[in-house]
């Protein structure tokens, strides 16, 4: 059966055939830190999905799809209501997909594509008929297309622990941060460079888009989520979201 209950542990390797699919719609979901074998294709039709790596903060707004190659540790957690589809490669096939995480933007044509293949008997037979013809066009796809900032990397240095271990909330402003940790402006900024490849007020911009692209996914308002994040008015955070992404929050999602 390829629509997975909320309640069911579900283990990919323990099927035979080279794809297997689910789907899903499941609600306040956390997956737990695990990994597999198999590469992963994790696609959010509704909804939003976290996913944190070992040293990635990973964000899957709808139409987002994040590749995950095999063994790679993560935790996926589903706020609300999330409707996904789910594509399990066999370790063969992965290997003909990127080595790194990334997130993509689901085309129209994978979109199409990946409805057959999460609703695909698990054990259907990969190598003849319209599903060989389905899985050459998914990985084409998958290869093909264009990346998303979606992927926060996290510092590792254990005075900035709390920093990953609160996604949800603000971080603060660097002379506040200066003197949670005790460590100069300068050493924070080293660290940063070092671990993240950005500057800490990068940083903190890049996880403030991120938050505010959930918020908005799970039905948060405008207001809602200008005032979440800091942002002295509502117009203050669209000019925000507009110099981050290119558009507006409502022409992002639509």
């Amino acid at each position: 059966m390829a629509w997975l209950d909320a309640h069911v542990q579900f283990d990919p390797d323990s099927y035979a055939a080279q794809v297997i699919g689910i789907a899903a719609t499941l609600g306040d979901h956390d997956s737990g830190q695990h990994q597999h074998e198999r590469g992963q294709l994790l696609y959010t039709r509704q909804g939003c999905t976290r996913i944190t790596l070992a040293n990635q903060l990973c964000l899957l707004p709808p139409s987002r799809a994040a590749w995950i190659p095999p063994n790679v540790m993560h935790r996926a957690v589903m706020r609300h209501n999330v409707d996904y589809r789910s594509i399990y490669l066999s370790p063969h096939l992965s290997s003909e997909l990127p080595k790194q995480v990334r997130v993509i933007v689901v085309s129209p044509l994978l979109r199409a594509i990946l409805e057959p293949m999460a609703l695909a008997e698990f054990d259907a037979d990969w190598s003849q008929g319209k599903y060989t013809h389905l899985l050459g066009l998914c990985l084409i796809e998958v290869c093909e297309a264009a990346q998303q900032p979606m992927l926060l990397p996290l510092p590792h240095d254990k005075r900035l622990a709390a920093l990953s271990s609160l996604p949800e909330q603000l971080p603060p402003e660097l002379q506040v941060l200066v003197t949670q940790v005790a460590a100069s402006s300068k050493t924070i900024g080293r660290i940063f460079r070092r671990e993240t490849g950005m500057s800490y007020q990068q940083w903190r911009q890049q996880w403030r888009l991120m938050r505010a692209i959930e918020l908005l996914a799970t039905g948060r308002s405008i207001a809602y989520s200008a005032f979440e994040l800091g942002f002295s008015s509502d117009s203050v955070f669209i000019a925000f979201f507009k110099n981050m992404t290119g558009t507006t929050p409502g022409a992002y999602f639509n």
